[in-house]
């Protein structure tokens, strides 16, 4: 009888989803050190950077669907038309939510300097939260990496 975790293991899809989610957060983590001089591991868990985390996820899950249901399959479609939105989404609310939140964050700063401000420093916004169009295609690029990669060793 099969477990519920061997079966887990056995679908390709989820596994190379995950894969390159894993994969993304760490190349994530280690190119903010490089960049920023220090390692953060909230960066291991953390939206935002470089590459997409989402972008690689969501692009891997694709392109896995593809290469095992067929592309022209109507579950490869599902996931295509997720993959964009996501990407999409990355690059454009959550892009802008991260902007306002730098703006937000400062005028805070500045209403601190000037003692007026009703809200403390450490209740900063996240400004980590969305990607450039060149974070999402390093993402893109990774998940279809990790895919055919995968699913040509396993």
């Amino acid at each position: 009888m099969t477990t519920v975790v061997e079966e887990l293991l056995q679908n390709k899809i989820l596994v190379v989803g995950l894969l390159s989610w894993f994969v993304a957060q760490v190349l994530k983590t280690i190119i903010y050190a490089i960049v920023n001089h220090r390692i953060d591991f909230h960066r291991l868990c953390g939206d935002g950077g470089m590459p997409s985390g989402h972008s690689a996820t969501v692009t891997g899950v694709a392109t896995t669907t593809g290469l095992m249901c067929g592309f022209g399959s109507p579950l490869f479609a599902i996931a295509c038309i997720l993959a964009i939105v996501v990407m999409h989404d990355a690059m454009g609310v959550r892009r802008e939510t991260g902007k306002q939140a730098v703006m937000i964050n400062e005028m805070i700063s500045i209403f601190n300097d000037m003692g007026n401000a009703k809200i403390a420093p450490e209740e900063k916004l996240k400004e980590f939260v969305g990607h450039t169009p060149f974070q999402v295609s390093m993402g893109f690029l990774l998940g279809l990496i990790v895919a055919l990669v995968y699913c040509n060793l396993v």
